[in-house]
């Protein structure tokens, strides 16, 4: 299998997502984030793997909150 990598303007992407959709085409989307970033998501996960009581329902937040999505 070949894996080809290109970039597509925002205002074509939705057509893009559906054309490889139709062809049967596997799409990943990779997003760029700085070394900082992935240090502090990785040090999140290792805190929560070593404290799982520290992870909160999604549901329960997201009503405490009152949002609807």
């Amino acid at each position: 299998m070949k894996e080809v990598v290109i970039k597509i303007p925002d205002p074509k992407f939705k057509f893009f997502m559906e054309l490889m959709d139709q062809l049967g085409l596997e799409v990943f989307q990779r997003y760029d984030i700085s070394e900082e970033q992935m240090n502090i998501v990785m040090e999140r996960i290792s805190l929560s793997d070593s404290d799982p009581d520290r992870i909160q329902n999604w549901d329960e937040v997201k009503n405490k909150f009152g949002s609807d999505k």
